[in-house]
């Protein structure tokens, strides 16, 4: 486990689990933890100094979102990425997210629209830096908020943890050349498409990108270039 939590603070006031959760997820989706890699549960607990049992319980709860692997004599590892299971978080991403285009379509404003614009500026930004942690921050936020237009702020919830199968992809993938910059001009036409205020067309720009985003992991899943990835990450 090449990476040291010994400088992270944890607030004892919070649930552990809840923060080791957080934690060691993000640690896997952005391939600081590789596909097959070791998590020592007891290492993990001294470097935050606490007891193993919220550690114990923060990895049941990745291994329940098929994050990692845990196996009798063998233990846990992150596990590998799975074409069948990104599979599953594509088809449950795309049903709530063109949901979430088409309903905030019908309730667009100005203010609404400026916010989007902002997002995306931050968003080139940061690919034009090559800050790609930054970049998919950036492009949650994007998502999330079409999400709170839509007014179904729980979506995003559900959508955030279904998702996490292609997180580990995009997190491999934003790197290569031109796959940041497709990605924001999706983000342009659905700007344009939910400024249109035709829910259908929100719902097409939305299901194109998604759809898109979702081959090009698909067929590097197919040609093996995931799971011995030595991922690039600023």
């Amino acid at each position: 486990m090449p990476f040291d939590l010994t400088k992270l603070k944890v607030d004892r006031k919070q649930p552990l689990r809840d923060q080791v959760y957080g934690l060691v997820r993000e640690l896997i989706l952005s391939g600081a933890i590789k596909p097959g890699e070791v998590i020592d549960e007891k290492l993990i607990a001294a470097q935050l100094k606490m007891s193993r049992t919220p550690v114990r319980e923060a990895v049941k709860k990745l291994s329940d979102e098929h994050l990692v692997d845990v196996v009798a004599q063998s233990g846990t590892h992150a596990s590998k990425i799975d074409r069948h299971e990104v599979e599953q978080a594509f088809l449950i991403r795309r049903a709530l997210e063109t949901e979430s285009a088409a309903q905030a379509a019908t309730r667009m404003n100005d203010h609404h629209a400026d916010t989007l614009s902002d997002i995306l500026l931050h968003h080139a930004r940061a690919i034009d830096r090559k800050n790609y942690s930054a970049a998919i921050g950036h492009d949650d936020q994007f998502h999330r908020y079409i999400a709170e237009i839509s007014d179904l702020p729980r979506l995003w919830r559900s959508i955030e943890i279904s998702k996490a199968q292609l997180d580990r992809c995009r997190h491999l993938m934003l790197p290569r050349s031109g796959e940041g910059e497709a990605t924001l001009e999706h983000h342009r036409e659905i700007i344009r498409a939910l400024n249109s205020k035709d829910p259908e067309r929100a719902r097409r720009a939305m299901a194109l990108h998604l759809e898109i985003s979702y081959r090009n992991a698909d067929r590097a899943i197919e040609n093996g270039e995931f799971n011995n990835h030595e991922s690039n990450r600023n």
